[in-house]
């Protein structure tokens, strides 16, 4: 049984051991306790500890360590900025992230700044593919309503909702924060068009109900900022459906 098993690592004393290692050249901590009042007394802290490129042994063999207390993720310096830029929820786990340490004179500040924003062709890429999945579950969803399938338009109207969250962060060329931290997000760093709790009370009562008229409604909230970000040819291939997404006329 190794020592790290006898003795459980404490956060505080790893972040001293690996303070004194000069392979380590950032810590970087992620997850609740990143996140200001969001962490409980059963909340870990999960650590990045970037070491340099070429580094084996020491630290290293701790990769992968999770306990009660602390999970770390031991990575070389090259795979850590790649990690910034790749896509999925670890992105915003780093966009979200604190600097503990930083040895390389703010570079690693700069991986998660990175991971913060997206890059233009990268957000304008995804936001096309996730725009016409979007429309495609509320165009299900609403008419299933509409022919009488209450189920399907829920489950539906489901689907949509999670497509409509990864849209509107895209469209801010922002990663989505996890479902556990979106109010979070939101409340400490609004989207354009969302005041206060708007977003997340609206998904609430679409994933719960499947409310055709709360998802045309914000449907014609969506469509406006997506045609100014260039995707008006993806919703005109909808042609006569986008009648059925948008409010009726009055």
């Amino acid at each position: 049984m190794t020592a790290e098993h006898q003795h459980p690592l404490a956060y505080a004393d790893f972040v001293a051991r690996a303070t004194a290692d000069p392979a380590v050249v950032g810590l970087v901590l992620k997850g609740s306790q990143a996140h200001e009042g969001m962490a409980t007394e059963r909340s870990d802290h999960d650590l990045y500890v970037v070491v340099a490129d070429g580094t084996a042994g020491g630290l290293t063999r701790l990769h992968g360590h999770r306990s009660a207390a602390l999970d770390l993720l031991v990575l070389p310096l090259a795979d850590f900025r790649e990690l910034g830029g790749a896509p999925g929820f670890e992105r915003y786990a780093l966009a979200r992230a604190r600097v503990v340490l930083d040895r390389l004179g703010g570079g690693i500040a700069r991986v998660l700044a990175d991971a913060a924003r997206l890059d233009a062709g990268e957000a304008f890429r995804d936001a096309a593919a996730l725009l016409d999945a979007y429309a495609n579950s509320l165009y299900r969803s609403v008419k299933n309503t509409r022919d009488g399938h209450p189920l399907a338009a829920r489950l539906d109207a489901a689907d949509s909702a999670r497509y409509l969250l990864e849209l509107v962060f895209t469209l801010e060329r922002r990663p989505r924060p996890y479902n556990k931290y979106l109010r979070w997000e939101l409340d400490r760093h609004p989207l354009p068009g969302w005041p206060g709790d708007e977003l997340p009370a609206a998904v609430d009562r679409i994933t719960c109900t499947g409310d055709a008229g709360l998802q045309r409604a914000v449907f014609a909230r969506v469509e406006p900022v997506a045609r100014r970000a260039g995707h008006g040819g993806v919703l005109d291939a909808w042609g006569e459906d986008l009648h059925l997404m948008r409010p009726p006329r009055t």
